[in-house]
């Protein structure tokens, strides 16, 4: 990768990514370790991305990173204080439910749509359908982690597996190459949080056993 001189908009994108793909790597990576130091690296990370965004025309994705920064302080409370007011237990990792499935899945959807029309005709986006999309899973999936709901991991892999061909589209290469890496931590995170469900240690002993 060449940087140019360090007044060009070529350089500024060059290093947000690279300092974006450092610091999201390591976010992914405290995720999957239930480490709660993952939310104030991701609040970092979400900083680098809307700059490197904007500058690519990824106007919702940029929008997004604003949204993931609330969303971080949410999961930051929520990771070290149990959910719940006046608790100071840490946050289990659960199954989604059934309404939690229907309620993501129609915010999801409507946001989706929404956002694609407003892309669509307010924007020069030439992905609008795409930026939404990746825009609604993530949204969903981080909602989930701040939850410790351990089927955000599918949302993220979903969402992941979009993110690689639009930014390899957009010419973002290194980033594109982060989320093949963030595919493979998500795949880790997915079977981790799954080992720490509750009455996960007594199946693993049974079915080692058997």
């Amino acid at each position: 990768m060449t940087i140019k001189g360090v007044r060009g908009v070529d350089a500024l994108v060059s290093w947000t990514e690279v300092l974006g793909f450092a610091t999201g790597a390591l976010c992914v990576w405290l995720v999957a370790r239930q480490h709660v130091a993952n939310w104030p690296v991701g609040i970092a990370n979400n900083v680098f991305f809307i700059v490197l965004f904007a500058q690519s025309g990824l106007y919702a994705d940029a929008g997004l990173q604003i949204v993931f920064i609330a969303l971080a302080a949410y999961g930051w409370w929520s990771w070290t204080h149990g959910g719940g007011p006046g608790t100071a237990g840490a946050l289990p990792v659960r199954r989604t439910t059934r309404t939690e499935w229907a309620a993501l899945a129609a915010a999801g959807a409507v946001g989706v749509l929404a956002l694609t029309l407003l892309l669509d005709r307010a924007t020069d986006s030439t992905v609008p359908f795409w930026d939404a999309l990746t825009t609604g899973l993530s949204l969903t999936a981080t909602y989930g982690q701040c939850r410790k709901l351990v089927e955000s991991w599918w949302l993220w892999i979903a969402a992941d597996l979009v993110y690689i061909p639009l930014y390899a589209y957009k010419g973002l290469y290194l980033t594109a190459g982060l989320y093949v890496g963030f595919l493979a931590l998500c795949v880790a995170g997915l079977v981790g949080w799954r080992r720490t469900l509750p009455g996960a240690a007594g199946r693993t002993t049974a079915e080692a056993a058997a």
